[in-house]
């Protein structure tokens, strides 16, 4: 009689996708116990652990109606769900100290086996799967949603020509090779003796290419290489509400969608204010509970998103000034409007401003209390950004808005699907970022959020990404990112 295979499930697993209780179509499924004392204790939590943490709890509630747990139940899909016990009469749980959830689970996963059954312990902790084999127990990482990171899509293509065909509106070869292209994908078509002649087109399907070129805008932003240069093309395109970069660190993933994000709000105003977001998950050791309100508590978490915000004002003040006003501009026109007389006015002491117009004691007291740029502050006052925790963004719809997620590589596919259908009407989202540095202890290059939606959502006709793989930071964090 062969032995019946069963698939024994962690916490850990329930966590990153809740309804793996009933993904394992025809085959049986154990729930140790003391899995569900552990989503207990997190379920009241905030962030998404604690809501994934209940909807498992959801899910195996709405099961009982079909039976008893204890007993197992039989699902549509032909599946089998238990709840497992742990029995500590049993020789085998003695090998381990029982006061350890994973030990319990470990405990359970060795009697099955001992006693016939054919187990795998499905864990994403990487150290209960090496201690699952010590004891001789198959254990195995949750692989839906997985990818294979020597075939991920990176959204664009190489294809070399004689330069002639460089002079055609649209290369032979594109055509050609159209039927094996995926929906906005680039093909940077490049000269067979020159590789820096080249030029770049996306493909719209059917036979329709769009050429590419950098976008014409009144700052003086540029894109400095060719993979930049088509994350604008998708940043800037309104017709693509859905929009992932990825990439090493340095690569310009973040300035280049608050670029395009403040350029489509500020200048363009087809969308009425940006909203940029990141994951609370600290790198190092975590400081502990921040003192103050929400949005001083983001300050710190937001840091990256300041100084490149403070970066492209700096820049583009040169062509728009009224959008970008140093405080000495802003303080004059308070005193205009309060029936001074402007710069000239006696009241005002220019030695206390720098020569960018900031004024020096103020902007380095605000700067040392919370990081904050003053032209940052006065985005955010005049509603035009706004810095959203991604824990309050569940059960949002957000329309009409300039969406950017940063840092997405630490979010879970689930976690990344509720932030997407959060997007209202009008809305567009840009997901960006480093698949190499992942600080989730339970998500790696091909299961994180990010790279999950860039393959699931390829060749749709609302959606686009690209991997960037150059770093334009500096030769130090090029070096950095290359050999450490």
């Amino acid at each position: 009689m062969p032995k019946q295979k069963w698939y024994i499930l962690d916490t850990n697993v329930l966590i990153h996708d809740p309804r793996s209780l009933i993904e394992f179509e025809g085959a049986s499924v154990g729930v140790p116990l003391v899995v569900g004392e552990e989503l207990d204790r997190f379920k009241t939590e905030n962030l998404q652990r604690g809501f994934s943490a209940r909807e498992a709890i959801r899910i195996l509630d709405g099961l009982r109606a079909k039976g008893s747990l204890k007993d197992g139940i039989h699902l549509d899909h032909g599946g089998f769900l238990k709840i497992l016990l742990y029995d500590p009469s049993k020789p085998c749980s003695k090998l381990l100290n029982a006061h350890e959830a994973d030990n319990q689970i470990l405990s359970i996963a060795l009697c099955m086996q001992q006693s016939g059954e054919d187990v795998v312990l499905i864990t994403k902790d990487l150290n209960m799967r090496i201690k699952a084999d010590a004891l001789g127990v198959k254990a195995v990482d949750y692989l839906k949603d997985i990818i294979s990171s020597q075939h991920i899509y990176r959204g664009w293509r190489i294809v070399d020509v004689p330069a002639v065909e460089l002079k055609q509106k649209i290369p032979g070869v594109l055509l050609d090779i159209a039927h094996d292209l995926i929906l906005n994908e680039f093909c940077v078509v490049t000269s067979m003796h020159n590789p820096h002649q080249y030029r770049v087109f996306r493909y719209l399907g059917g036979t329709t290419f769009r050429i590419v070129e950098a976008p014409r805008l009144r700052w003086a932003f540029d894109p400095r290489n060719v993979q930049q240069l088509m994350a604008l093309d998708l940043l800037f395109d309104d017709e693509l509400p859905i929009v992932s970069l990825f990439g090493p660190a340095g690569t310009g993933k973040t300035l280049l969608a608050l670029v395009a994000a403040l350029y489509k709000v500020l200048v363009e105003q087809k969308y009425t204010k940006v909203l940029v977001s990141r994951p609370i998950i600290p790198l190092g050791p975590d400081v502990g509970y921040l003192p103050g309100e929400l949005q001083e508590k983001l300050y710190n978490w937001m840091q990256p998103v300041y100084d490149n915000i403070d970066f492209i004002s700096h820049i583009a003040r040169s062509t728009s000034p009224s959008l970008f006003p140093t405080n000495q501009e802003e303080e004059i026109a308070r005193h205009r409007a309060n029936g001074g007389n402007g710069k000239h006015d006696n009241k005002y002491d220019h030695n206390k401003y720098d020569h960018n117009g900031n004024h020096k004691h103020r902007r380095n007291k605000q700067r040392h209390e919370n990081g904050e740029s003053l032209r940052l502050e006065r985005l955010v006052s005049e509603d035009k950004l706004s810095l959203e925790a991604i824990t309050y963004m569940r059960g949002r719809s957000i329309p009409y808005q300039y969406i950017f997620i940063d840092e997405v590589q630490n979010l879970t596919p689930h976690e990344v699907k509720t932030i997407v259908s959060r997007v209202g009407e009008g809305s567009k989202i840009v997901l960006a970022g480093d698949p190499y540095q992942i600080d989730s202890p339970y998500l790696d290059f091909v299961s994180n959020g990010l790279m999950v939606l860039s393959e699931k959502l390829k060749g749709q006709k609302l959606f686009g990404t690209v991997y960037l793989e150059r770093s334009e930071r500096s030769e130090l964090s090029k070096l950095a990112g290359e050999l450490l």
